[in-house]
């Protein structure tokens, strides 16, 4: 059935002054139909959405009811009519007409509609809980995937991937979401689904595949409006990610264009707003300023929650070009609104909502920063209060954090040192409740990314299946036909057995085959996750040290610090994403890292590395950050708590042709009575350095067929002193 089109009007009311306003951000019930434009027949089953989660469908006379208010936008869906949506802009009922309506009940069979009805019940559910739940809606994505049966069908499993896709978009895991829009578009093509593709790639900044993926679907002439709209603003995405204003800023007007044409409003601040940063991003800051107005005056007439995003973006933009003045004014404005609405704004990212919500506490802190950077400390000083305050209310330690900081650097600036001093001790129990949330959020952050990887594995599995026994069916199918015509084709039944046989083993090759790579994916997933969780404990005692150095006016050794601390911090983020890199740049890492350790603990201990002379150090390769928990655990656990100066030593030698042996060895208190010094708290918040280590090793070993190995001993007899004897295989 070609794809309809599909009006949406208000319907009028009779008598339009008994019409009760309502304000911004109240909910209402609203009433509507969906009906076939010429005849008026009604259209049931299609499915009515807002932004918010509520949730409806038509009824056999085409009616519905929902929850809503102004500013909200309503979704119409049907497997027959042009997705549409539609912003409440009052109170008043509305009639959805649809053109050239054809209901597509006559195409499905009796033997295959209960499946089909029943895949559509188990996506309608899914996508239910896209925003409230992904467990049940990655379950529900599942079961509709299971319940297709034997045979499957292209276009519903291209339906459960896309809407798998957009689950996993929602959620920030834009790797998995682009792999299910590309089996959904193997599945089944679906202009839907590439603008989904070609949006995700933009978020995941692989701007130059969303060029490749988008630029085709201009050249289609059946698209709607709004996909116009998001195609073009999308590909004006792309442009501006891959640093070409001029592209970036022509399909941001030929989108603007578009929605101007057609009335869609909500559309016309997002186009101004974009088009206002791709000029800013070029420093062409007057026709910046021209769009960002334009985009504040369209703002203006949506919700509430859309104009205040626009004001706080608007208002970023005057504290970059150091129009303070007109940052403040706006920023105000900005919190007096927020007083009308119930919940926080959120900002947005495309599809994804992103954690940085637009607060009273960070208006409020933003004010004061906008008022320290004109010397006006005095005026500051309230809202950094204030902002405090609002912070502790909501538990929000990171802006907490921030002003707190920022005031008793104000107090300073003041030259009231009694209130700077009481304000950063403040900070700094902050930092401390910071740094333990903040554990507890990589931990969740863990568990999550192994529920999400467990599901996706679930689903891939379930599509192996569903190709085996497809393979099975034609399998079983030629068989039954072969053996019916056996009286004439005795030799070509043979060959069509041999054929099975290889056609089945073949099939089960590919299945131990994509077996073992899922199994890859698995650990390389597992080896990303284990990465990641580097302890922020080494990171929160440099910046420590650094305040101390301003503390005491040492401007040099600061800077210093500061400059090293940047390097390695720098060189650790560039080698996170690789298994192994060269020892000679593990190395430069080690001397980095002990000169910063040195610096602050120099009456604790002195450091050596000794490295063969015949050693080849460019022949080996080495996981990055690997002897660097090893060698904190010697500073922090047993020379810091030496009475007397200690001594570190690495130690690199060649044990034979293919093995290098790393020796790390300190002589400090030994680790029983490290362990006995801990406290209870210390115990509680135990590192999980050495845990992620031995993951690593094991999940490495297990990849590379035992690459590393790690020996952990007691130097002395008198259990002090420590030795590390880490084997490192060569390539």
């Amino acid at each position: 059935m070609r794809i309809t089109l599909l009006f949406v009007f208000l319907f009028l009311m009779t008598f339009s002054g008994l019409a009760q306003p309502i304000q911004r951000g109240q909910k209402v019930l609203l009433k509507g139909a969906v009906r076939e434009m010429q005849s008026r027949d009604p259209i049931s089953a299609v499915h009515v959405s807002t932004d918010d989660g509520a949730y409806t469908i038509t009824d056999d006379n085409g009616e519905f009811e929902i929850e809503a208010g102004i500013g909200d936008v309503l979704t119409f869906e049907s497997r027959d009519i042009q997705t549409v949506r539609h912003t409440v802009l009052n109170d008043e009922d509305i009639l959805v007409l649809v053109k050239d309506y054809e209901p597509s009940t006559s195409r499905y069979k009796k033997s295959t509609s209960s499946s089909r009805q029943q895949h559509r019940i188990y996506l309608d559910s899914a996508s239910f809980y896209q925003k409230k739940d992904i467990k049940k809606s990655i379950d529900f994505v599942a079961k509709s995937i299971e319940g297709l049966g034997k045979r499957g069908y292209k276009k519903e499993l291209g339906e459960s991937l896309t809407l798998l896709g957009e689950i996993y978009q929602y959620y920030g895991q834009y790797d998995l979401a682009i792999a299910n829009y590309k089996d959904a578009l193997e599945a089944r093509k679906s202009t839907k689904t590439a603008l989904l593709l070609g949006k995700v790639y933009v978020l995941n900044k692989e701007y130059e595949e969303a060029e490749k993926t988008l630029e085709p679907l201009t050249q289609i002439k059946a698209l709607v409006p709004f996909q116009k709209i998001e195609l073009y603003e999308t590909l004006g995405d792309a442009y501006k990610g891959l640093g070409d204003t001029e592209k970036a800023v022509a399909y941001y007007e030929q989108g603007l264009l578009v929605a101007n044409k057609n009335q869609v409003s909500p559309k016309l601040p997002d186009l101004n707003s974009k088009i206002a940063d791709a000029y800013a991003r070029d420093n062409r800051l007057q026709e910046a300023e021209a769009f960002y107005g334009s985009s504040l005056n369209q703002a203006g007439r949506q919700a509430p929650q859309r104009a205040v995003q626009e004001k706080e973006k608007v208002a970023d933009f005057y504290n970059r070009t150091n129009q303070y003045q007109n940052e403040i004014e706006l920023r105000k404005e900005s919190l007096d609104e927020l007083k009308s609405i119930a919940a926080p704004v959120a900002k947005t990212e495309g599809d994804v909502i992103s954690r940085d919500t637009i607060t009273p506490q960070r208006i409020n802190y933003k004010i004061a920063n906008a008022y320290i950077a004109q010397d006006k400390y005095d005026e500051a000083i309230p809202y950094l209060e204030e902002s405090i305050r609002e912070a502790d209310n909501e538990d929000d330690l990171i802006v907490q954090k921030d002003a707190t900081r920022k005031l008793s650097e104000v107090y300073r600036q003041k030259g009231d040192f009694t209130k700077s001093l009481e304000t950063y001790q403040k900070y700094v129990a902050v930092v401390d409740t910071l740094y333990i949330r903040k554990e507890q959020e990589i931990s969740r952050a863990a568990r999550f990314n192994r529920e999400i990887a467990s599901q996706q594995s679930r689903i891939t599995g379930l599509e192996q299946e569903r190709e085996l026994s497809q393979s099975k069916y034609d399998l079983a199918l030629t068989e039954q036909q072969l053996i019916q015509e056996s009286n004439k084709r005795q030799r070509w039944v043979i060959y069509s057995l041999i054929f099975g046989m290889a056609l089945t083993a073949l099939a089960a090759f590919f299945y131990y085959r994509s077996d073992r790579q899922r199994k890859l994916t698995n650990n390389l997933l597992a080896l990303k996750s284990l990465r990641s969780q580097m302890n922020p404990h080494f990171i929160f005692n440099a910046l420590n040290s650094v305040n101390n150095y301003i503390a005491k006016n040492d401007e040099r050794s600061a800077n210093r610090y500061l400059s090293e601390f940047s390097t390695l911090m720098r060189a650790v983020l560039e080698n996170s994403e690789e298994d192994f890199i060269p020892l000679s740049k593990e190395l430069e890492l080690l001397r980095l890292y002990l000169r910063l350790e040195h610096s602050r603990f120099p009456d604790k201990f002195d450091y050596q590395l000794n490295i063969d002379e015949t050693l080849d150090i460019d022949s080996y390769e080495i996981p990055p950050m690997l002897l660097q928990p090893y060698l904190e655990n010697a500073i922090w656990h047993g020379l810091r708590y030496k009475e007397e100066k200690g001594l570190l030593s690495v130690d690199l030698q060649k044990k034979n042709q293919d093995f290098l042996e790393i020796t790390i060895t300190d002589n400090g208190i030994g680790r029983k009575r490290s362990a006995a010094l801990k406290t209870q708290n210390q115990k509680k918040q135990k590192s999980k350095g050495m845990g992620n280590i031995k993951k690593r090793i094991a999940i490495l070993n297990e990849m590379y067929k035992d690459k590393v190995a790690v020996v952990i001993r007691d130097l002395n007899g008198d259990s002090t002193g420590t030795r590390v004897i880490l084997t490192l295989k060569k390539d």
